[in-house]
């Protein structure tokens, strides 16, 4: 369903699948299924952070050495990235409730393994198993709510929800990680999942309905193998270019490796009998872009989190508690940008027209970033990036997630909310490596120029942070460009938007 907004443009408004649907009744349990669909992904984007703030403590725990010690985050989004459009297409396969719950309890399994890690390699595998458990209950929760929600208008409300937590979960992660740590310990940064998620498997047998899979859908095997692989080895080459270097053969090896086989499944899916990813997803214009402002805006703003917690508290010495209270009043304007602004607005106006603005003010909140010193405060330094910021994202993912997903066939609704999952993964695992190594990089560059000053390595770190901040600047402006150039295209009258 299409609406003209005051600008000219041609608004997508998240439709139906059928009309069958649409003749039904609301579910009069909806809002109580929004609720654990919500809680189970918050649990899962939140599991990406909540361990940032304990890891100096999981490294003297277990004893890990500094080179290793990165797996614990490593581990987690290579599997949570690298198999989310295998996951989607299971949903699709047998089922979203049954794929949902599924996930659910192999979550919590693998919580409670990291939970009681004796030693660096049980935790390794247990944040893999974490990521890939994800990996297929992430899709399948963002399909279950397009089903849940039929009517136009209260599906743009939940989508406002839904695009809240999205944004929010990774700031709500580190202020509960930083008040597990300090007040309990780190291994209940893990355990908590276990209660959230026996909570939403209840929540779910009760209040969410059954959806069998469809006959015709086939798993494709060989492009499930190549998205994986060519995801994996970027991100693994990503981590590895921080302590080797760009130039290093291992990492040039390792990217040309991810890329030669993301060439190959993309010329996979234009010949599969079955394709894991149908092209039709990503051709149509709006949906591609998108797909590729919350890639951009992912890469730029989930590599924030990292350096602001470091600065925090190695330069303004705050302990894990206050650091992870710093991060509330992005998670507070998130949640108004997406709620309260965006989801009112979606149905009146261009996607574009929230998306573009919405990176806009998130380029200029970490441009303030690019200001910071070892002399800054938190109330001038600090606060009004994170309320810009805050407020960039909530605008912005909220109609990424309706965009994405408007209009789409049935039998893709579980690959195409995979597919907007796996940019938002892939797009923070990149952006956190990949700003990282600039980071360092640019501070042992200003030590080594600076020598009179190598004592004091607050100024060097300080340094780089400030030099990732401009790179994060110049990402979200590119964002800003790709979603202005969104435009749901021309439709036939009482035509849907192309799926």
């Amino acid at each position: 369903m299409t609406k003209q907004s005051s600008s000219g443009d041609t608004v997508p408004t998240p439709v139906p699948h059928t009309t069958a649907d649409a003749a039904e009744l609301p579910d009069p349990k909806r809002w109580w299924a929004l609720a654990v669909i919500a809680g189970a992904q918050l649990m899962v984007i939140l599991d990406g952070t909540i361990v940032n703030i304990a890891l100096p403590s999981v490294q003297d725990g277990l004893g890990m050495s500094d080179a290793s010690r990165q797996w614990v985050i490593t581990a987690y989004s290579l599997a949570f990235g690298g198999l989310l459009l295998l996951g989607g297409r299971i949903a699709d396969l047998v089922g979203r409730k049954r794929t949902f719950l599924i996930g659910l309890v192999g979550f919590a399994a693998a919580s409670a393994l990291g939970g009681a890690a004796d030693g660096p390699g049980t935790l390794f595998a247990a944040r893999a198993l974490q990521g890939a458990c994800a990996a297929v209950l992430a899709p399948s929760a963002l399909s279950l709510l397009t089903t849940v929600f039929t009517d136009p208008a209260e599906r743009g409300r939940a989508f406002g929800v839904y695009g809240a937590l999205a944004g929010g979960g990774s700031a709500i992660g580190l202020l509960v990680g930083g008040l597990l740590t300090e007040y309990a310990t780190w291994r209940w940064c893990l355990y908590v999942n276990v209660p959230i998620a026996l909570t939403a498997l209840g929540g779910a047998l009760a209040l969410l309905k059954d959806s069998p899979g469809r006959r015709g859908v086939r798993l494709d095997v060989p492009g499930a193998l190549l998205a994986s692989g060519g995801l994996v080895a970027i991100v693994y080459g990503s981590s590895k270019a921080e302590s080797a270097g760009w130039a290093h053969p291992l990492v040039l090896t390792l990217f040309a490796v991810g890329v030669a086989l993301l060439a190959v499944f993309v010329w996979w899916q234009s010949r599969a009998k079955h394709p894991m990813l149908p092209l039709r997803i990503v051709r149509d214009r709006t949906r591609a872009a998108a797909l590729a402002t919350m890639g951009l805006a992912t890469v730029a703003v989930f590599g924030a989190f990292l350096f602001l917690t470091y600065y925090l508290q190695t330069i303004l010495d705050y302990s894990p508690v206050r650091t992870g209270l710093a991060f509330l009043p992005m998670s507070v304007t998130i949640v108004i940008g997406a709620t309260q602004i965006a989801a009112r607005l979606l149905t009146r106006t261009a996607p574009r027209n929230l998306m573009a603005p919405g990176m806009l003010l998130a380029a200029a909140g970490m441009l303030l970033l690019t200001r910071l010193s070892t002399n800054s405060t938190y109330a001038t330094g600090v606060l009004p990036a994170l309320v810009l910021l805050g407020l960039g994202m909530g605008l912005t993912f909220m109609p990424v997630y309706a965009t994405a997903t408007a209009g789409v066939a049935p039998k893709d609704a579980g690959v195409t909310s995979a597919t907007v999952s796996t940019f938002q993964q892939i797009g923070g695992s990149l952006g956190t490596v990949l700003l990282n190594t600039i980071a360092s990089s640019a501070a042992t560059r200003y030590i080594d120029a600076h020598p009179s000053r190598s004592r004091d390595l607050g100024e060097g770190t300080v340094h780089g942070f400030t030099v990732a901040a401009w790179w994060s600047t110049g990402v979200l402006l590119l964002a800003a460009l790709v979603a202005a150039m969104a435009r749901t295209p021309e439709s036939k009258r009482g035509r849907q938007m192309p799926s």
